[in-house]
């Protein structure tokens, strides 16, 4: 077996790799995972920053930067002026199918690279990481 910090370091490339693949290359790793937040459901900017751990100037920040580049949208709460709702707009959702088709396609194509004895090493790892993703 691998030692701990190898297998680790070689999660973190492969993840870094997967990452790599979007559709505009300039945008951070925060900004498209805003994105995927608020792909199916809008929320609002203190639950964005609770939830992508960031403090809420921060979030704001990316909220400006996304706001402007025409991938997201703030309206009033329909439960309260007093807040704001984020939503994506057309334009995110293209963004977020075309990184999502380019991911797909890296990792196809790497599957697809594999032999039978690998590929069957990965398939009794899927439910480990799994079990790891729910944590």
């Amino acid at each position: 077996m691998a030692d701990e910090d190898e297998l680790r370091i070689l999660l973190q490339r492969v993840a870094r790799r997967i990452r790599s693949n979007r559709a505009d290359g300039t945008m951070s790793d925060a900004k498209l995972g805003v994105l995927f937040r608020v792909e199916h459901e809008a929320a609002s900017p203190g639950s964005l920053a609770e939830r992508e751990r960031v403090t809420p100037p921060s979030m704001n920040r990316t909220l400006n930067t996304l706001e402007q580049a025409g991938l997201v949208k703030r309206a009033p709460d329909p439960d309260d002026a007093r807040k704001v709702v984020v939503s994506i707009t057309a334009a995110g959702r293209e963004l977020i199918a075309e990184t999502r088709r380019l991911r797909t396609a890296w990792f196809s194509h790497r599957l697809a690279e594999l032999t039978a004895e690998e590929r069957a090493a990965f398939d009794t790892l899927v439910p480990v990481l799994r079990r790891w993703a729910e944590l």
